[in-house]
């Protein structure tokens, strides 16, 4: 969904959307909320959005499912601000800062880009999850295995003489 950004009104813009995106992991049409309100220059986009997306559990391998509820805000600069500066430094009160250029905003690779950013960088099934054996691979989850995990450094195997 494009904004034509000289057609938002002063009042500013309160905006319904439910998308459907093909993409590997949002597996549901995205739905979003979202106020857009220009100042000057800027362009600011508050709201929330709520779509499910599908991920892979970083210990047993599985994949699930989990819903996916984020707020978003993210201010808007003239991509000619960037250029203006020789070297830019990336501050902290900048990371809800993004730029645009000409007179169109899409709408679309912002809900994307914030799923992507939410994202959890080890996802788990259950905070519970017991993983999968590093020997056999088999599902701590569903079964127990039997080997043997007292496996010790080479470099330590003189202290054992030192137990005994």
């Amino acid at each position: 969904m494009k904004i034509i950004i000289p057609e938002i009104p002063k009042e500013g813009l309160d905006l319904t959307i439910e998308e459907a995106i093909e993409s590997e992991t949002i597996c549901s049409p995205i739905r979003a909320r979202l106020k857009i309100e220009k100042h000057g220059s800027e362009i600011i986009v508050k709201g929330d959005l709520t779509t499910e997306v599908k991920l892979q559990c970083s210990r047993c391998l599985k994949e699930f499912y989990r819903i996916l509820s984020i707020p978003v805000t993210v201010v808007y600069h003239p991509v000619e601000e960037l250029k203006r500066d020789e070297y830019h430094e990336i501050k902290a009160e900048e990371l809800d800062m993004d730029f645009y250029s000409g007179e169109e905003l899409e709408l679309i690779n912002l809900l994307k880009e914030q799923i992507e950013l939410n994202l959890t960088m080890k996802p788990l099934c259950t905070e519970s999850c017991k993983g999968i054996c590093p020997k056999c691979g088999k599902d701590l989850n569903v079964e127990n295995c039997t080997c043997n995990m007292k496996v010790i450094d080479p470099r330590f195997e003189a202290l054992k003489k030192l137990l005994n």
